[in-house]
């Protein structure tokens, strides 16, 4: 059986404990098809599982990864829609940080848009999801909504501040480094940038909206952030819970859910599909690749990383270096 190198979990613990192993490759079964990678992405829920703490938890050992982009390189009899050459982004779940993947399901595949790297089109799939999911279908967000986004120079971040203009919504983007908030300005064109290291971000924001608040917080950070987040909250404001990139879980005020009317939304992009709304995943086939066409949410690359360095791109995630997205660079 023919093998390739991959990066591989056997144990649980820091991003100390992976390795590169040569492991068997996969063959596409009649459903399936392999794709050659050319890069991964790499997302805080990859290090969350080699942890072991992530709410996903696949058997050891495993390859993690959960997104990235390639050139198709072999498809199953039954499947019409690929052929081997077709440039291609992928999901998986997980499996990414390989030099060649199994995808199964039909709707974790979609076409490189024409004039986007490989590089690019490794970090768009998660970050795109999880804007698109909470914007669109959590907040409803319209044109004239104030939409406050946490986190912004990371990757779902970014994103979420590139999908927010794009539906004309006025994007207030907060961050804790001002070289970080230069390009969610200049990349991801938020309106207004906030340094919450330096500045009262519930002040600024209360100051940018005449007192009203935002429409709309996107907040993939949770701790301080989230609690502070409820006093910047318009009257009837929607809050998506995104994650809990500051190391766990916040306390939430009822006395403010309750004076203020406001709406507290989980994000599981995924999970709601799968569980309750399966007529959501077309969105993800059909409207995603038409706005990735039109460069809406094109990742921002701040880092690349070979596959013998792929703890290196954990912690560099970890330690919050990257702006935008980090990827590990599989293909020769």
């Amino acid at each position: 059986m023919n093998s390739m190198r991959a990066v591989v979990c056997d144990r649980l613990g820091d991003p100390s404990v992976l390795t590169i192993q040569d492991i068997p490759m996969p063959v596409a079964g009649p459903r399936d098809v392999v794709v050659k990678v050319g890069a991964a992405g790499v997302n805080f829920p990859d290090i969350l599982s080699v942890a072991g703490s992530y709410q996903h938890k696949p058997e050891l050992p495993f390859v993690p990864g959960m997104e990235g982009a390639g050139t198709v390189h072999a498809v199953g009899s039954e499947v019409t829609a690929w052929r081997p050459g077709d440039r291609v982004i992928f999901g998986v779940r997980p499996g990414a940080f390989a030099e060649y993947v199994k995808v199964s399901k039909p709707d974790a595949l979609m076409r490189l848009p024409d004039g986007w790297s490989e590089i690019e089109g490794a970090g768009y799939r998660v970050a795109a999801h999880t804007a698109y999911h909470s914007l669109i279908h959590r907040a409803a967000v319209k044109k004239g909504d104030v939409v406050l986004v946490h986190g912004a120079s990371g990757g779902v971040g970014l994103a979420a501040v590139q999908l927010a203009r794009h539906l004309g919504a006025r994007v207030i983007a907060t961050g804790g480094d001002d070289e970080r908030l230069a390009v969610v300005k200049r990349h991801g064109g938020a309106d207004e940038v906030v340094n919450y290291r330096t500045s009262d971000f519930v002040a600024a924001v209360k100051a940018l909206t005449g007192g009203k608040g935002a429409d709309v917080i996107y907040d993939p950070v949770g701790g301080e952030v989230l609690e502070k987040s409820m006093r910047a909250a318009a009257y009837g404001a929607r809050l998506l819970i995104v994650g809990f990139t500051s190391g766990g879980p916040s306390r939430i005020m009822s006395n403010h859910v309750l004076i203020k009317g406001l709406t507290i939304l989980g994000v599981r992009a995924g999970e709601t599909i799968a569980r309750i709304a399966p007529e959501l995943g077309r969105d993800y086939v059909e409207i995603l690749p038409k706005l990735a066409a039109q460069g809406v949410m094109r990742p921002h690359i701040s880092h690349r990383f070979p596959i013998e360095r792929t703890a290196d791109a954990f912690r560099a995630l970890t330690d919050r270096q990257v702006i935008g997205k980090a990827v590990i660079e599989i293909g020769g």
